[in-house]
């Protein structure tokens, strides 16, 4: 009888999108829509409230309120079909489908990007970075650090014969203190930090990390 029910559990898995179950959050949906699209993936396309409302439970009031979110985040749509004069409605989630796939390329055009950072840095150093490299430099990203001013950090690094990452943490954090986001913002202060200096006439090397004014 257990082996029964195990295969029929198993007849009935669902299909769901590793991309939808990953990124439901990113184009703004509750768990209970996620349910539904998962639903409306793995069944026709026909639009019948009352058989959808019994197979996932909920109430045809709740139902519907959760197809109306979804039409209004525009993932899905409720299209009216007419054959031999007899008008039916369908649910139609290409738009799901169409907000999943520029998800993908997103992910697909920062990997590449990345790859080229990690390139720069192995050319910058003359060796190829380790592992732990690879994991702070995947760590600024994450924070927010665009590649443009990473690689400015990494030049203003290079510039003064450093070549380790924690330097390059350092100008980072101390640029982001400053609200420096752009390598024209990186001139634009040390031009800035410049002027003061030759107030005094003397002129000095520009220090990032010792620059407190």
């Amino acid at each position: 009888m257990l082996e029964k029910i195990t295969d029929i559990i198993k007849d009935r898995d669902l299909i769901v999108p590793k991309i939808l179950f990953f990124n439901y959050k990113k184009i703004d949906i509750t768990e209970e829509e996620l349910i539904l699209l998962i639903y409306l993936i793995n069944t026709s396309s026909c639009f019948n409230l009352k058989k959808m409302s019994l197979e996932l439970n909920v109430n045809s009031k709740d139902l519907l309120k959760t197809i109306n979110n979804l039409v209004e985040k525009d993932l899905l749509e409720i299209k009216v079909e007419k054959d031999n004069n007899i008008c039916s409605e369908t649910i139609c989630i290409d738009k799901l489908y169409q907000k999943l796939s520029f998800i993908l390329i997103n992910k697909e055009e920062t990997k590449e990007d990345s790859t080229n950072l990690f390139t720069i840095f192995e050319n910058e150093f003359g060796r190829t970075i380790s592992p732990m490299e690879y994991e702070i430099i995947n760590a600024w990203l994450d924070i927010g650090f665009t590649d443009e001013l990473i690689i400015s950090a990494l030049k203003e690094a290079t510039y003064n014969g450093v070549s380790n990452l924690r330097y390059i943490d350092k100008i980072l954090h101390e640029w982001k203190k400053k609200g420096i986001q752009t390598s024209k913002d990186v001139e634009i202060d040390k031009q800035s930090f410049n002027k003061k200096k030759n107030k005094n006439i003397e002129m000095f090397d520009y220090d990032w990390l010792n620059d407190n004014e």
